[in-house]
Protein backbone atom coordinates (compact mmCIF):
# COMPACT_ATOMS: atom_id res chain seq x y z
CA UNK A 1 0.00 0.00 0.00
CA UNK A 2 2.65 2.52 1.10
CA UNK A 3 4.36 1.68 -2.40
CA UNK A 4 1.23 2.56 -4.12
CA UNK A 5 0.97 5.79 -2.39
CA UNK A 6 4.48 6.84 -2.60
CA UNK A 7 4.21 9.74 -4.99
CA UNK A 8 1.55 11.71 -2.49
CA UNK A 9 3.35 10.81 0.51
CA UNK A 10 7.18 11.83 1.44
CA UNK A 11 8.43 8.91 0.37
CA UNK A 12 11.33 8.49 -2.46
CA UNK A 13 9.13 6.97 -5.14
CA UNK A 14 12.40 6.72 -7.61
CA UNK A 15 14.64 4.10 -6.14
CA UNK A 16 16.61 3.69 -9.02
CA UNK A 17 17.62 7.70 -8.91
CA UNK A 18 18.30 7.34 -5.63
CA UNK A 19 20.57 4.45 -5.62
CA UNK A 20 22.61 5.50 -8.68
CA UNK A 21 23.36 9.08 -5.99
CA UNK A 22 24.74 6.33 -3.98
CA UNK A 23 28.51 5.89 -3.86
CA UNK A 24 28.59 2.27 -2.78
CA UNK A 25 26.80 -0.24 -0.98
CA UNK A 26 28.30 0.79 2.14
CA UNK A 27 27.24 4.24 2.01
CA UNK A 28 24.38 6.08 3.56
CA UNK A 29 21.22 6.20 1.27
CA UNK A 30 20.44 8.88 -0.72
CA UNK A 31 17.07 10.48 -1.81
CA UNK A 32 16.26 11.14 -5.06
CA UNK A 33 15.77 14.74 -6.76
CA UNK A 34 12.26 13.97 -7.02
CA UNK A 35 11.89 13.03 -3.07
CA UNK A 36 14.48 16.50 -2.56
CA UNK A 37 11.83 18.26 -4.13
CA UNK A 38 8.71 16.76 -2.46
CA UNK A 39 10.26 17.46 0.77
CA UNK A 40 11.47 21.54 -0.57
CA UNK A 41 8.13 22.13 -2.12
CA UNK A 42 5.99 19.90 0.18
CA UNK A 43 3.93 19.55 -3.24
CA UNK A 44 3.50 16.54 -5.67
CA UNK A 45 3.82 16.57 -9.08
CA UNK A 46 -0.13 16.80 -9.59
CA UNK A 47 0.51 20.18 -7.06
CA UNK A 48 -1.19 18.64 -4.41
CA UNK A 49 -0.26 18.25 -0.35
CA UNK A 50 2.16 16.08 0.45
CA UNK A 51 1.27 13.78 3.19
CA UNK A 52 3.41 11.58 5.78
CA UNK A 53 1.81 7.98 5.87
CA UNK A 54 -0.52 8.96 9.14
CA UNK A 55 -1.36 12.06 7.92
CA UNK A 56 -2.83 10.61 4.87
CA UNK A 57 -4.63 7.95 6.69
CA UNK A 58 -6.26 10.80 9.21
CA UNK A 59 -7.27 13.01 5.94
CA UNK A 60 -9.15 9.01 4.32
CA UNK A 61 -10.63 8.94 7.54
CA UNK A 62 -12.67 11.71 7.28
CA UNK A 63 -14.78 10.40 4.33
CA UNK A 64 -18.18 9.23 5.39
CA UNK A 65 -21.08 7.01 4.43
CA UNK A 66 -24.03 8.22 5.58
CA UNK A 67 -27.16 6.73 6.10
CA UNK A 68 -30.28 8.88 6.35
CA UNK A 69 -33.91 8.07 7.97
CA UNK A 70 -36.08 10.75 7.43
CA UNK A 71 -38.30 11.55 10.31
CA UNK A 72 -41.63 11.88 9.03
CA UNK A 73 -41.09 8.87 7.21
CA UNK A 74 -38.92 6.23 8.50
CA UNK A 75 -39.16 4.13 5.74
CA UNK A 76 -37.70 6.04 3.28
CA UNK A 77 -33.88 6.38 3.32
CA UNK A 78 -30.91 7.09 1.38
CA UNK A 79 -27.59 6.76 1.45
CA UNK A 80 -24.90 9.49 1.02
CA UNK A 81 -21.01 9.48 0.41
CA UNK A 82 -18.87 12.28 1.19
CA UNK A 83 -17.29 14.05 -1.75
CA UNK A 84 -13.53 13.31 -1.54
CA UNK A 85 -11.05 15.92 -2.08
CA UNK A 86 -8.00 16.09 -4.50
CA UNK A 87 -5.49 14.21 -2.54
CA UNK A 88 -7.81 11.56 -1.57
CA UNK A 89 -9.48 10.76 -4.77
CA UNK A 90 -5.89 10.67 -5.99
CA UNK A 91 -5.09 7.89 -2.87
CA UNK A 92 -8.42 5.86 -4.14
CA UNK A 93 -7.30 6.39 -7.27
CA UNK A 94 -3.19 4.98 -6.62
CA UNK A 95 -5.10 2.31 -4.71
CA UNK A 96 -7.51 1.20 -7.30
CA UNK A 97 -10.56 1.88 -4.86
CA UNK A 98 -13.80 3.21 -6.06
CA UNK A 99 -15.92 4.55 -3.25
CA UNK A 100 -18.95 4.01 -5.51
CA UNK A 101 -18.75 0.55 -6.55
CA UNK A 102 -18.04 0.96 -10.15
CA UNK A 103 -14.42 1.33 -11.64
CA UNK A 104 -12.55 4.49 -10.64
CA UNK A 105 -13.07 7.39 -13.64
CA UNK A 106 -9.39 8.28 -14.42
CA UNK A 107 -6.78 5.31 -14.76
CA UNK A 108 -4.87 5.12 -11.69
CA UNK A 109 -0.80 5.15 -12.15
CA UNK A 110 0.90 2.16 -13.04
CA UNK A 111 2.01 0.57 -9.66
CA UNK A 112 5.91 0.28 -9.68
CA UNK A 113 7.29 -3.27 -9.91
CA UNK A 114 9.25 -5.10 -7.64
Amino acid sequence: MREALAPILFDDDDKPAAQAARRSVVAPAQRSAKAKRKARTKRTEDDLPVHSFQTLLADLATLAKNHVRFGQNPGVTTTTLTQPTAVQQRALERLRISLTGSAPDSTPAALPTP
